[in-house]
């Protein structure tokens, strides 16, 4: 269970969410745009731009966006770079091809905690260009951060939305909401494992698996095997009814064999 502080820390890293935009430049295929909206709704992401769209709004558009119409029925259309950066204090560009520019280029994971940290405080901006050719020049030139995707070299076309939901699963990351609770252990007392060892070792001889050069070295290996599992009680309590039920069946069968 999340303590007050933890729960009310996790809805303020979600509320830095709402400070990134996702813009889409010049996208030529609806149903990308509506595959880009589920990417984003799936990591909390749900302000996205498009910036003249070749066909929007469309029912492809919808059909591909599953349950996260509502992400493109509050898009913001667009008609220039500018409008759709406007109060942003910080863009990263996606760009796939290799640029002849000296700026630096950064890995999603370097480059997500970056925009993480502005968007606790302020707007920043996702930008991503056209499928054919990604960003253009000038638009490049408008982002502080450009991003490179590390992908196979012989293969390096990545789908629009694909990317999107690529980016936006770092963003997530390094926003520190990708932790889940960790499930709670109960391991069992000492005294019982202690007793859960002393019925193996019983069960063991019983059904003749112990008779070997070194029986206390086996012993030994099985408590570091179980040791790592940390037993909770009732995962002894299961293996004990096993033990118990394997060397009464063997003890059947010797006695069926002794007739």
């Amino acid at each position: 269970m999340k303590t007050p502080e933890v729960a009310e820390n996790s809805v303020n890293l979600a509320k830095s969410l709402a400070n990134v935009r996702v813009v889409l430049s010049h996208t030529t295929h609806p149903g990308n745009i509506g595959a880009a909206a589920r990417a984003m709704k799936t990591m909390g992401l749900e302000q996205l731009y498009l910036i003249n769209p070749r066909i929007f709004p469309d029912a492809q558009a919808d059909a591909m966006a599953s349950s996260a119409v509502d992400v493109l029925h509050k898009a913001v259309v667009c008609s220039t770079l500018d409008e759709a950066l406007q109060g942003v204090v910080l863009v990263a560009g996606m760009s796939a091809r290799v640029r002849d520019i000296s700026q630096e280029v950064l890995t999603p994971r370097a480059a997500m905690p970056l925009l993480a940290e502005q968007a606790a405080q302020h707007p920043v901006a996702l930008l991503f260009g056209t499928e054919m050719s990604g960003l253009t020049n000038d638009e490049l030139a408008r982002c502080q951060v450009m991003v490179r995707i590390p992908v196979s070299p012989s293969y390096t076309s990545l789908n629009l939305a694909a990317a999107v939901q690529l980016i936006s699963y770092e963003l997530r990351l390094a926003a520190g909401l990708g932790e889940y609770a960790k499930p709670s252990l109960n391991p069992a007392p000492a005294e019982q494992v202690e007793r859960f060892f002393i019925h193996l070792e019983q069960a063991l001889n019983e059904i003749e698996f112990l008779h070997s050069k070194q029986p206390t070295k086996l012993m030994h290996k099985l408590r570091r095997l179980y040791a790592r599992a940390r037993l909770e009680q009732e995962e002894i309590n299961i293996l004990r009814g096993i033990l118990t039920l394997s060397t009464e069946y063997h003890g059947k069968l010797k006695k069926e064999a002794n007739k």
